[in-house]
This record gives structure tokens, sequence and C-alpha cells, in this order.
């Protein structure tokens, strides 16, 4: 991470203004009379477009506001007469319009503008207006340039003159650019210097452009064509790597010669401060080299730069020091010479002590000073008001003594402007400086109370401009104390301004400044507060990461929290654009799914409005190398190559391996195979070949992040036949059908065959025997061998061949003719039961000749025939088990229990199945059972849970009981174990629980005699109403519920209000109607004949359901206990006078006002 503080970027900034501040003339306020000041003008030397109107600049400041004339060429410029020029509105800028005609070159001249108003006048500096030119060039016919290899030449450009000068370049009349080297070089002068000719610069044509700035047009001159004579005509390419390319051409290398200075010395004058140009071009075979020296001294080498490959030395902004002589030596193989420049430095004039405004007081002193230098040394000429200072009227107070004016006891009407003219031969500067004679009070200039922020520990200047007549002292005082403050840690400038070297924080507080001189004072107030300073704690480091990675870049800042923070990214120094892989964080940027393109310098810039911090890492991204290039084949030999390549950018993580892969194109052309690895510090190897291959190579460069793309193939090489020198592998034979034998093997590949047409001699026999070999050469990779014996070994041989022999002799093999199916079955078979679900075997084995083949297994085929449980059906399926070898006994396991079986058994080999061997019965003893198929848990309250299950899919035996274990949790916590025992019959249990909110496991298992099977395991569910039940507990106790019961009261209240009012008023409504509810909840279980429902099929008002599902009465003293029947209703005064009854006639309730008409009662109970 690289850090780079920036806290004084803001205020150093300020401060350098401050600065210059402090070293400017005092400044008059406008909206006090003064003389005019020259603010704006246009440039000495100014050429303008003649395409474009003309504007020479004059503007000026005064009170009153000046007016403006002009000269032309020393006399009076009466603008009111040319009606296409014209002055700006309170401006003294000339206009000079051609749009409606006239020739711009008409008003070239020297201008210079007069600013006047009543206290004196102005001049601008004298302007030389010129007119841009382009002229054509001049029409001529080039011969053809005819020259011998090696000589020098020069052609000339010539190009016509204009203004400012044409930029000149050459280029070949197709405008190809000319190819320039230290051979051949453009001079400054714009000629073309070939140091000597080669052949090839015959090939192009060669024409000097001018290129014009103004009009923006370039000029091509007519092309020069070169015809070099030469005394060896070879083509070019023949002597291209010729270790001395002029001696193969018979050209005759020469000492160096000067073409541009000529001869052996020179001299140059330079103006000051303007670039020096020094320049040397030489001729000589080979092209010679140009050094550069200065005599009795080194070169600047601040200001020194080297040009044009070295013939040019440029020493920018050259002042009196850089005189003296300078030479250049131009040396080749042949020899050197030397040319040197004599440097003499001139100079314009240029300001020692340049004259400034001067404001005094009504009987003050003052002096105008006007010191110039220059070479030659310049004169002073004074000027008062534009006039010269001898032809002006006398004035007693004023005295010349050469380049001062000193005045003394100046009195108010005394004001005027005076010029300072210095000028030599090279040039002329002119200032005006006014005198103005005021009587003013002190003032301030800035705006009140002001509020300077600054970081802690920086430079600070707090301004306080101010005027008056006599320049009046000026003392700064801070939070209202008595001392002025200066010195140690403060600064006071001539300006008013209070500089402090180093801002702490006990510098905060209220500045005052007072400015004072005889006429009164003037007081401002600053407030300075002081902010800590913004650091980056934490930045963002160098980071090396692989292409796709996520990176994160760290950028913690500490600030002023007072100040508003902005924090930028950058890359490589240009904003950073935030695209969709990049988040900006508070303290950091993460990049997503690293690209190459996201390499380069990331820099964090924490800034406020007064300081800046940054901090800067550089990010590298590991990429797959770059393809390796150019590959080349040298040392061909007959089994062997030397493959040279050119390595491909590494991209960041250096190669570890080159993969060289070779294609060929008989056998299977396009397909690469790897042919060698090597390692990544190598770029050339020797490939060791196989004969008769037509090779091409590939090179893949492979670094940390993974392999490169392929190279571009190589060109072929094809290495000359041999006989093979390996046979075929994989050689085996073996039967595919009882009378045969099929013999195979794995190929020999493109680079093994070495000559074309290969086969293969397949030799065979039987083995043990005497007889002879047979043989058969064929092209593919088997052969099959007929009317073979069963199962008889044979000696096999496969030897490869081509055009050029036979591969050395091959090893034998031993393989086997075809194999028939076994004609035996075991027998003598003997079971043993060893358990419910297993039974062992022994059997006597068969005789070797009868199997016929190579023995597998003996296998034992077996199925179930029938369950000892009465009408329990069973799969007969036929199942199978191996026992590999020739072996008398195995294990059949994995039975069911309680079961007859089958049982046979067969011998097995290559071809298949023997015959079998009789069937043998036996029977599995009771077992175990398997776990009950399911579990049902139900929850029908939650005061019971009721179990079902299904009986096991396999009892294994007779089922005697089922056992069930269970115990209750919550949560952790769980209860003690508790064990019901079942009858084989039962397949249900109902369990009383001890709370309504414990959960429960259960474990069932069946049994038999054996003893207990699986168990299966469930868990009961959550009850759905354990929210609600808990709840319930303190809801009588809760603040919103007894809120609630309250709100109900007052409703009721008011109802039964409203209700007696209409009764009063002789209303009638029905009060409440009833059905009967029975006793017990048992009835209704165990009738099955019980209906619960009135003619609306609606629950009784005055119930509501419990949790267990039943239905109970809300009170025991309702109201229905007084009533047998009728109607129901109230006298006038409120008293009970009728009577309830269980059942309504529906005539009689279609009569009402409504079939569920609301009294109080009824509202209790729904609210309820």
């Amino acid at each position: 991470m690289v850090m780079r503080q920036y806290l004084l970027t803001y205020s150093g900034v300020v401060f350098a203004l401050y600065l210059h501040h402090v070293i400017r003339a005092i400044e008059v306020p406008l909206d006090l009379s003064q003389p005019p000041t020259i603010t704006e003008q246009s440039v000495k030397d100014y050429i303008v477009d003649p395409r474009d109107n003309i504007f020479i600049e004059c503007e000026a400041k005064g009170n009153p506001v000046p007016t403006f004339s002009w000269t032309r060429n020393g006399k009076f410029f009466n603008v009111a007469k040319d009606p296409k020029v014209s002055m700006q509105r309170r401006s003294g800028t000339l206009v000079i319009d051609f749009r409606g005609g006239g020739r711009p070159e008409d008003y070239e001249g020297e201008y210079q503008c007069s600013a006047r108003n009543e206290y004196g006048t102005a001049l601008s500096s004298k302007i030389l207006l010129q007119v841009s030119r382009s002229p054509l060039w001049p029409k001529e016919h080039l011969d053809l340039v005819e020259i011998d290899e090696g000589s020098p030449l020069t052609l000339k450009c010539n190009p016509p003159p204009g203004l400012p000068p044409p930029v000149i370049f050459w280029m070949s009349s197709s405008m190809e650019p000319i190819h320039q080297d230290k051979r051949v070089s453009q001079g400054q002068n714009g000629d073309l210097y070939f140091s000597n000719v080669m052949l090839q610069d015959a090939q192009t044509d060669y024409s000097c452009n001018a290129r014009f700035h103004f009009t923006h047009t370039i000029q091509q001159k007519n092309p020069y064509t070169l015809k070099v004579q030469t005394k060896n005509p070879h083509n070019e390419t023949s002597f291209r790597n010729h270790t001395d390319m002029y001696s193969a051409r018979g050209v005759m290398e020469t000492t160096p010669s000067f073409m541009y200075p000529y001869g052996t010395s020179s001299n140059q004058i330079v103006l000051r401060g303007v670039d020096l140009l020094l320049e040397c071009i030489a001729s000589g075979v080979p092209a010679p080299d140009i050094m550069w020296y200065k005599k009795g001294g080194e070169l600047p080498t601040d200001k020194t730069k080297l040009e044009n490959f070295n013939k040019a030395l440029r020493i920018t902004n050259v002042s009196e020091e850089d005189s003296g002589e300078y030479f250049c030596l131009a040396s080749n193989k042949m020899g050197s010479i030397r040319h040197t420049i004599s440097v003499r430095v001139k100079a314009a004039p240029y300001w020692l002590d340049e004259p400034q405004n001067l404001i005094l007081a009504p009987g003050e002193d003052g002096r105008l000073v006007c010191r110039a230098n220059g070479n030659p040394k310049p004169t002073i000429q004074w000027l008062v008001n534009g006039e010269p200072i001898e032809s002006a009227p006398p004035n007693p107070s004023r005295e010349v003594a050469g380049d001062t004016i000193v005045f003394r006891d100046t009195q108010i009407g005394s004001s005027a402007v005076y010029q300072c003219n210095a000028s030599n031969e090279h040039g002329y500067l002119l200032a005006n400086a006014f005198v103005s004679v005021l009587d003013v009070p002190p003032r301030i200039l800035a705006p009140r109370n002001q509020l300077i922020k600054v970081i802690q520990y920086n430079r600070t200047l707090l301004d306080c401009p101010f005027f008056g007549s006599p320049i009046p002292t000026l003392r700064w005082f801070k939070n209202g104390q008595g001392s002025a403050l200066d010195g140690e840690n403060y600064q006071r400038h001539e300006n008013g301004s209070l500089e402090i070297n180093m801002a702490r924080k006990e510098d905060q507080g209220i500045y005052t400044c007072v400015a004072t001189n005889i006429l009164g004072k003037a007081e401002n107030q600053v407030r300075l507060e002081i902010k800590d300073p913004t650091r980056i704690v934490r930045g963002p480091e160098d980071l090396i990461v692989k292409r796709g990675s996520m990176v994160r870049l760290d950028c913690r800042i500490k600030h002023d929290s007072t100040l508003k923070l902005t924090v930028a990214w950058l890359k490589d120094d240009t904003p950073l654009y935030i695209g969709n892989r990049m988040k900006k964080e508070d303290d950091g940027l993460i990049i997503y799914g690293v690209a190459e393109k996201d390499q380069g310098d990331y820099t964090c810039v924490a800034s406020t409005e007064l300081d800046k911090d940054s901090a800067k890492a550089f990010l590298t991204v590991l990429e797959r190398p770059e393809r390796p290039r150019d590959l080349e084949l040298t040392d061909l030999a007959e089994r062997s190559v030397r493959l040279t390549w050119i390595p491909g950018d590494d991209n960041n993580s250096p190669i570890t391996d080159y993969v060289v892969q070779f294609e060929e194109d008989k056998f299977q052309p396009g397909s690469w195979y790897n042919h060698s690895r090597y390692p990544g510090s190598v770029n050339s190897a020797v490939l060791r070949l196989s004969p008769y291959v037509n090779y091409q190579f590939r090179v893949i460069a492979v670094n940390e992040v993974g392999s490169s793309l392929p190279s571009l193939p190589s060109e072929r090489y094809h290495t000359i036949g041999a006989s093979p020198e390996i046979n075929p592998t994989g050689v085996r034979g073996a039967g595919t059908q009882k009378n045969n034998m099929e013999i195979t093997w794995t190929p020999l590949n493109a680079t093994q065959a070495y000559g074309p047409n290969l086969r293969y001699i397949v030799n065979w026999r039987q083995r043990d025997t005497r007889e002879s070999w047979s043989n058969e050469t064929v092209r593919t990779t088997r052969h099959v061998v007929w009317n073979t014996p069963i199962y008889v070994p044979y000696e096999i041989k496969v030897q490869a061949e081509n055009d050029f022999g036979r591969a050395p002799e091959p090893d034998v093999i031993i393989g086997y003719s075809g194999e028939d199916y076994p004609k035996a079955a075991p027998t003598d078979i003997r079971l043993k039961v060893l358990n419910s679900t297993a039974v062992s075997l022994q059997w006597s084995r068969v005789y070797p000749d009868t199997i016929q083949g190579q023995l597998k297994e003996y296998r034992a085929y077996f199925w179930r025939e029938s369950s000892l449980l009465k009408n329990l059906w069973v799969s007969k399926k036929r199942q199978s088990v191996g026992f590999v070898g020739d072996r008398p006994r195995g294990i059949v396991s994995r039975l069911f229990p309680y079961s007859n079986y089958k049982l046979e058994m067969v011998v097995v080999n290559g071809r298949g199945d023997g015959p079998r061997s009789e069937i043998k019965e036996f029977t599995t003893p009771e077992g175990v059972p398997s776990a009950p198929r399911y579990i049902r848990i139900r929850q029908p309250n939650l005061e019971t849970i009721t179990l079902e299950w299904d009986h096991p899919e396999h009892p294994n035996g007779i089922l005697t009981g089922y056992n069930l274990r269970y115990q209750a949790f919550n949560g952790s916590k769980t209860g003690r174990t508790l064990v019901e025992t079942f009858s084989p019959n039962q397949t249900r249990f109902t369990l009383k629980r001890t709370d309504p909110i414990s959960r429960y496991r259960f474990f069932l298992r069946a049994r038999t005699q054996v003893g207990d099977g699986e168990s299966i395991v469930e868990e009961s569910p959550a009850p759905l109403n354990e929210a609600y039940t808990k709840n319930q507990v303190d809801i009588a106790t809760q603040g919103w519920f007894i809120g609630l019961m309250c709100a109900i009261a007052l409703l009721v209240l008011i109802l039964l209000i409203v209700c007696f009012i209409k009764r009063s008023r002789g209303g009638k409504y029905p009060v409440r109607e009833k059905v009967e509810v029975l006793d017990h909840e048992d009835h209704k279980v165990d009738d099955p004949s019980f209906d619960y429902s009135d003619e609306d099929n609606k629950e009784p008002p005055g119930s509501h359901t419990s949790l267990d599902g039943t239905i109970k009465q809300e009170s025991d003293d309702s109201l229905v206990d007084y009533g047998e029947g009728g109607e129901g209703q109230f006298n006038e005064d409120g008293s009970f006078i009728g009577q309830y009854t269980v059942k309504k006639d529906k005539e009689e309730t279609e009569g009402n006002e409504s079939s569920e008409a609301t009294s109080p009662v009824n509202a209790i109970y729904s609210l309820a």
C-alpha cells in the first residue's frame, strides 16, 4: 500500500492565493476616484485568422469610467470613419467586421490603446497586428534524382513563407509517412537528410508537406523520385542476415562529414527565456552516432533534451549561464569529426523592479521606481498620461532621476498615470503606474464576520484587506484580548493578512483586525475553526489474485465528524466506474469475478472541503498464459528434431511447464496427443520421434492458473520408415463357441507402426503336443480358429510386420478353446438348519472332466414353498447363491423363519449351468417378528390419546402379543418410561394424559415365543390448542381483557335502555329462543338417533363449545328455567310476564319483525 497525504491541498491553494495578495500593490476600491488602469490587452505580436472578424482587446478600469482611443502606426485612428470598425460598449476593444466584405490585410499595422479620465491616461502595449498567410507552393519540375548507393543526399523542402511558419513533414505521394532513423531524418529547416543512401530508399518517392496553423490546410510539394545506382544488384533479402551488409553490397565505408551545419564551427544567438536548439547532421557509412558536449562544463541536465535521434540538442528557457561553446561529435567505426557552436545569449528587456501604483495622502512623499535589465542594457523613458515627461507641464513636487521619480509634499489634484518604457534592440516593456492623492479614512474590504475552517497543524492565513489614505496600520486581536498578535506562531503581512504557521486546537476562536489612520479606524472579525485531519487508517494492500475470484480493497477512514466526507476510487489515476461487478462500501471496495481488465493501480481518495488523503495499491490479476508462438523445427534427424518456440506473456503468473503435443495424418488425423513435458524455463527441446510418422507439433504453456490455448501448429516433418520394434500387447485366446478359439490383441498405434502396410502374423498350436505351428497373416485385431476340441490349452504368438520387416520374436501366451455346458450335477447334498434364517450345505464335488470348461462356482437355487402360518400368502420366486471355486460346502442365508423351503444345486462354468441335482426340502424354525406395519396416533381431546396399529408384515411365527413402551416429554425434559402389554389380537389403546401440554413418544414391538421383534417409533403431535391453553390461564388478569369486558358491559347497558324505551312505547319483540340440550355427552355418543338442531340448525345462543367438543350451558341460573312455553314478553314496567317454548311455529316466526331479532339477553350471550 502506498499512502499519499494531501492534507494541505485545499488550504495550500488558499495559502498560495493569499501570498499572491501579499506581494500585490494595494488596490484602490472602485468607488473612490482613481486614474485608469489597463486590465486586459491583446498580445504584442497578434496574428489573426483572415476568415474571422478581428478583435483587438483593450479593457481598463477607473473612476470615472475611462474613455478609449486608438492609434495606428503612431497616428490617431478614427474609428467612426470606418463602417467596418467599431468599439465595444464600455470597453476599448476594437471589432473589425468583414461580414460585408473587405480585406483583412488592409488593417495590418501597429495599434496602441489609450484609456483616460479626468485623473490621467493609461496606455496599452503596442500591438502588431498581422494576418495569417498560407501561400501556395511555387510550381516546379523535379528531375529524377540519381545517386550512388552509400552516398549522402539532401532533399530540399523550401516551404513557402507562412505566418506563422508552417509545420513541415515528409510523406510519400501515397500519404505514407517516411520512416526516419539515425540514417534518414528531417532537419529543423525542413530538408530531408540521408547520411547514406541504400538501395531500398528507391522503393518510394518523397514529398515535403507543409501544414498551416490557422487555415488547417496541408500543401504538398511535387515528390522526389530516387534512382539508386548499386554495384551489387541483388535482391534485398539476400543480404538480410549478412554480418557486414555494406561490404556485401560493395559499398565503401566512409568517415563522417557534416551535412549541417557546414565547416567545423558556427555561431548562434538566442534570446533569454526561449528554447535554444542546436543541430548537427552528419553523413557517413555506416550512419554516424551523434554525441553532445559543452566546453568547460556539463550540459544542464534539468532542462536539456536530445531530439531527432540525438542530432538535435534542445535547452529550454535559456539564461545567461547557458552561453558558451557547445560541440557535437559524429562518429562511426571509420572515425569521428566535431563541430563547435558558439552560443551567445541576448536578452530583451525584463523587469527587475516594475513600477507599482502609488497612493499618497496630501503632504506625503513617495517614489516610482522602474528598473529593467537586458542585453544590451535597455534605456528607460518616462511618460506621463501618454506624453513624454519632458514635454509635460512642470510639477514642482516631482523630480525625475533616471529610473526613479521622486514625489515630495504632494497635494490633491496631482493624480496622474505614469508610463515606464524599457527598450533595446530585441524588444521593449511598457508599464503603467498611477499616482493618486487621496484623503480617505480606513475601511475593511473583506466580507464581515467570515468563517475560516482549517485542518489542525496546517498553515493558514486570516485575510483582512483594507484601504485608507494615509495607509492605515493594522493590528490583530484574539477573543477580544488587549494585546496584538505578532511573533511566535503568528506573522503579520503588509496587506493585513495574519499568517498562523501551525494551526492548533487552542488557536480556535474569534480574531479581530483593526485598521487605523489619522482619520479614524475600522475593524472586522474572523472566526477560526480547527478541524481534525482526514486520515486513511487502513488502506488497500497490493494483492495478487486469480481471474474470476473475489477481492476486497480496504479503505478505513478517520475524519472530522463536522465535515462531510466523500470517498472516491480511482483506477490508474482516473475515476473508477462502479459497475455490476463492483460494490462500494463505507470501508472498502469489493470486486466480484475479477477480470484481466481489473488489473492496475487502485487509489482510495477520502476528501472533505478542507483536505484529502489517499492510499494506493496495485491489483495483479493472474491469468492463464498466452499461447506460445513462432514454432520452428531445426536439427532434423531420423529419430529426433529440435522444436523451438517463443513464450507468450505469462499474465503475472510464471510459466511452470510446457506441454508439447503432436498430430499425425495417417491413422488418426486431427487428433492431438501429449508427446512430452518440459520446465517453464526452457523454450527449446529435442523431441524423440518414431519412424514413418508425418508429425506436426504444437505447444501449450501451463502456469498456476491453468493452461494456455495451444500454439499454432508447426510445419510438418515426416520421418523415414523402419521395421516395428515391438509386438502387439494384450494377446489372449478364448472361445466364443464350443468349437472355436478367438485370438485378440491390442494393435500398434501410429507411432509404433514404423512403416506402411502394418499387418500381424498370428501363430497357434495345442499345448503339450508336437504338432507344428499354424499361422495366418491379418490386418485386423482378431482371428478365429475353428474346429477346436472343447476347452483345451493353446500356445499363441502374434508378431507385427510392415514393408520394412518384422518385429522381434513375440512371447508365447496360453489361451483356451471354447467351453461346453457341464455334464454332471453335485451329489450327496446335506443340509443343516443353523437358525431361523440360515442353513448350511455340503455336497460332493464333480469330476474335472465333466466340467468341460473353467469352473466358475457351485450354485444353489432355493425358493419358499409355504409358511407354517395358515392363510399367509408367500412368494415362490426362485433365488440363488453362488459358491465360487472348487469347494464342497457353503451357507444359504436371509431366509424367512417358520417356512417350508426347497433347494437344488448346479455346476457353473464359462458357458453356463450344468444339470440340476435332486431337490432337497427343509423347514426354518420360528423367529422374531418384523415391526408392526404402522401406528396411528389420534388426540380427540386434551385428556386422551388413542393409538391404533396393524400386525407385522412378517410375523415369522405365532404372535404372542405386543409390548408398548412410552414416555412423556416437553422440550428437553422427559418423564419416566411406562410399559403396557397387549394380547396378539389387540390393536388399539387409549392413554389418559397427565397434562394437556406434554407430548408422548411410543415404542411398539410384536413378539413371538422366540422374543420381541423390531420396534416402530412414533411421537404424538403437538396439541392444537396448546397456545390457547397457555394464554387461558392468565387472560382474566390481562388489562386489555378487562377493558374489553367493560366496553361490552357499557354496550349492553345502552342496549337495555334502548329496549326499555321501545317497550314503553308499545313495541314487542322476541326475547330469547331455546333448544333442548342433553344432560351428558355420553347420551350423544351412545344414542345414534341424537339430533342436535332447531329449525334453523343453529347452536343455542346461550351456550358455546368446550375444548373437548361438548356443549355446555353458560349459566345454571338461566332465564329459561322460569318458563315452559309461549312467546315470552315484558310488561310495560319491565317485569317478566311471558314464557319460553322449546318449539317455534313457522307462522309465528314469520309474523315477527325478524326471525333473528336481538334482545338484550341475547346480546349478552352472543357477546360472551
